[in-house]
């Protein structure tokens, strides 16, 4: 049976997506197999959406993107380490274990 460690929790992943979009669906399928075998802090952002203006102006035209940063450091900035449009699983995991080793 797969346990998780503390390790495991360290990483937080947003998922900036807009309405319409059959690419961040394809990104939510992704981060959610993801999650399946290793957990993290998850955020989904909706750059369209009011209050979100900020990153409206950085991602507007690029979604999906997902930044993922150290859990626990507040909110995510544009520091993140991000992976764009198509990605896979074993892009996510390999950024994750990155980031765990900062």
């Amino acid at each position: 049976m797969f346990r998780a460690s503390a390790r495991l929790l360290d990483c937080r992943i947003t998922l900036f997506t807009r309405w319409n979009c059959s690419l961040c669906d394809t990104a939510k399928s992704v981060v959610q197999n993801v999650k399946t075998l290793r957990p993290f802090e998850y955020q989904e952002i909706n750059v369209m959406d009011r209050g979100q203006e900020k990153w409206k102006a950085v991602y507007e035209f690029d979604t999906p993107v997902i930044h993922i940063d150290k859990s626990g450091s507040g909110h995510t900035t544009t520091s993140a380490r991000k992976l764009m449009h198509r990605f896979k699983e074993d892009e996510v995991a390999k950024v994750m274990d990155e980031v765990e080793r900062i």
